[in-house]
């Protein structure tokens, strides 16, 4: 009996020298922005409380702490954080993902990796970007970083407690893809996923998994700032907002110890499929999964399809179906769409390079390095390449030899347009609330355009400009269509009427404008009147949108996308909504229409395809 005592004592000490029993710091939403005294002093301060107050083990920092995403702010930010006592660990938010002049690679050079794993008595910290890049559309969750999380969950196992770190919160609305990591996460021991965005404590389920969003570590109206302080025990996870020099509130408390929800995903929302068996003339030729997010739209020349990806990967498939032929590793990821023509085929890259390839082996054939990442898309007109960068500069490349034809160095911003050539003018916006009109041969400065609010958060830079009867089409930020004449600059018209936002779309018979509003609609104007003159608009039934994805007439049809996977075509003259279909539930890029009836396609999800539309049954069922 005594032995058995002693063996029940020495279990039990040793059950109880592994059980969580820790205090960690937890910062969110810092916003700052480079010679910005006050969040700067938010994050000083609570940096001082951390390191002043006993027993905190760690700092994990959730993402936006920046309100430009710059690698200046970056810097700021890590040199405050690095006086931490404690180690920390850090995740980007949107404000670092979208509005990123490098591409959002400064992040990961300035702080080491866009995720962190690291275990902490017992209970193991998973932490990962959650987007989007670049492109304004709602949160997505890489492919590539759901793999991560499932190898590590795996070699985890299903007892060990784990605590999941994003930016957004995991659920409709917030990111497109949530269901694809509340499936990934539902097998293990999920306690609890915390995160930021909405400057607020929220309790959340997250298809039933315990979820919350903690304040930000600005002071907003109060005071002074703060952050959360998070005590771990054997049987729960205990959050206060810490206040700087108050006494901490506590906000939620979680438990550590048996089921926490149900491991059945029955019953949660998920994406609606049934517009596809509304219209099923509607088919996809082919779709394959790259395994990587793409952001850009894929180019074709010679019965070819290439796309680049977030692997830094420039991929060419067959556009019959889909095999792929050959493909081409760059340094980083690829934002802009490629441009193919002439048997090259040519794209920039965050490795800071332009690359010409064979368009027929992917041997690559030139490059042109510069100074900082190239996120812009790539125009080819007349056997000259056309591509802006994040170093300030534009360039015009001849396109066999890669051989620099002339350089424009006045940008201020950073692009990531794909440029407009017309009526003798290469034509792109950057951030920097800019429009620049350059002369085509010399690159000499024509004209710049600016109107509006001032802020490069109201930049047209998004926009694939068009150009049509002397006019220069933009729809930007601030919700505004404009037009601008082409020879001078000054503003022939703006509208707020239709609230659209950072898309435009040019007729083939450069007679009509088109745009997507911020809700449900397309609507049309006149590219020949000298004001606004909206000729339809058409309820497609999207609901809220605001992705940069461009509509395309071609052969009478206007082909168009949404953040969230729908693609659709409407008739040209009237706006009649011809045939919709879904795939996935993330943002469809720029749709590039063959012709009426075939139509290929890329989505933030790593999907690429051929859609064909069969207008002889083109009626719903």
């Amino acid at each position: 009996m005594k032995r058995f005592l002693l063996s029940l004592s020495l279990l039990l000490l040793v059950i109880g020298s592994q059980a969580a029993d820790f205090k960690f710091a937890f910062l969110t939403d810092i916003h700052i922005t480079a010679g910005d005294s006050l969040p700067c002093n938010d994050l000083a301060r609570s940096v001082d409380q951390i390191n002043a107050t006993p027993g905190i083990d760690f700092a994990i920092v959730s993402g936006d702490i920046t309100n430009l995403g710059d690698r200046r702010s970056m810097e700021v930010v890590k040199s405050l954080l690095d006086r931490l006592e404690v180690p920390y660990y850090i995740v980007p938010g949107n404000h670092e993902t979208k509005w990123s002049e490098s591409g959002v690679t400064d992040f990961a050079r300035i702080f080491g990796s866009e995720r962190f794993r690291f275990e902490h008595d017992g209970v193991l910290f998973l932490g990962m970007n959650s987007g989007p890049i670049i492109r304004m559309a709602d949160g997505h969750v890489a492919p590539q970083d759901i793999d991560w999380l499932k190898r590590e969950l795996s070699a985890a196992g299903p007892e060990k407690p784990v605590i999941v770190v994003t930016h957004y919160p995991l659920q409709p609305g917030d990111v497109d893809n949530w269901y694809d990591v509340t499936d990934a996460i539902r097998p293990y021991n999920i306690r609890l996923v915390m995160g930021g965005h909405y400057h607020q404590y929220l309790n959340l389920k997250y298809d039933g998994i315990p979820g919350i969003l903690c304040r930000s570590n600005l002071r907003d109206k109060a005071p002074v700032g703060g952050y959360s302080l998070c005590e771990v025990t054997p049987d729960s996870i205990l959050i206060y907002e810490q206040q700087i020099g108050r006494e901490p509130v506590r906000r939620g408390g979680y438990t550590m110890t048996g089921p926490n929800f149900d491991k059945s995903n029955a019953g949660y929302p998920r994406p609606d499929y049934s517009v596809n068996l509304e219209y099923p003339q509607v088919k996809e030729q082919w779709l394959v999964k790259c395994g990587y997010e793409i952001f850009s739209s894929p180019a074709c020349w010679d019965r070819k399809v290439y796309v680049g990806d977030d692997s830094g990967t420039l991929a060419c498939y067959a556009l019959a179906d889909g095999k792929e032929l050959w493909r081409f590793k760059s340094g980083m990821r690829i934002v802009g769409t490629p441009a193919a023509d002439d048997n090259v085929v040519v794209f920039g890259s965050a490795d800071m390079c332009i690359y010409g390839l064979d368009a027929t082996t992917g041997r690559l054939l030139w490059k042109v390095q510069t100074d900082a990442p190239v996120l812009g898309a790539v125009t080819l007109h007349k056997g000259v390449v056309y591509i802006g960068g994040s170093d300030h500069c534009f360039r015009a490349i001849d396109l066999h030899s890669g051989q620099a034809v002339w350089t424009y160095e006045g940008v201020a911003g950073y692009i990531e347009t794909k440029p407009l050539v017309y009526d003798g003018l290469v034509i792109f916006g950057a951030w920097d609330k800019n429009l620049y009109a350059l002369d085509l041969k010399t690159g000499r400065e024509v004209w710049k355009w600016r109107d509006g609010k001032p802020g490069k958060f109201y930049s047209a830079a998004a926009v694939w400009p068009v150009g049509a009867h002397g006019k220069v089409f933009v729809a930007d930020p601030e919700r505004v269509l404009s037009a601008i004449d082409v020879r001078t600059g000054a503003t022939v018209w703006r509208t707020k009427e239709s609230m659209v936002r950072e898309t435009i779309g040019l007729s083939e018979d450069n007679r009509r404008i088109y745009s997507k509003t911020m809700n449900d609609s397309v609507v049309c104007y006149s590219a020949t009147a000298d004001h606004p003159q909206k000729l339809w608009a058409s309820n497609v039934g999207f609901g809220y949108e605001h992705a940069p994805s461009m509509p395309v007439e071609k052969d009478g049809v206007v082909f168009g996308s949404t953040k969230n996977g729908l693609m659709f075509g409407l008739d040209a003259r009237t706006g009649r909504v011809l045939w919709k279909h879904k795939v996935g539930n993330s943002l469809i890029s720029t749709l590039v229409p063959l012709s009426k009836e075939r139509c290929l396609f890329t989505a933030t999800g790593g999907e690429i395809g051929l859609l064909v539309i069969d207008y002889k049954t083109n009626k719903q069922k």
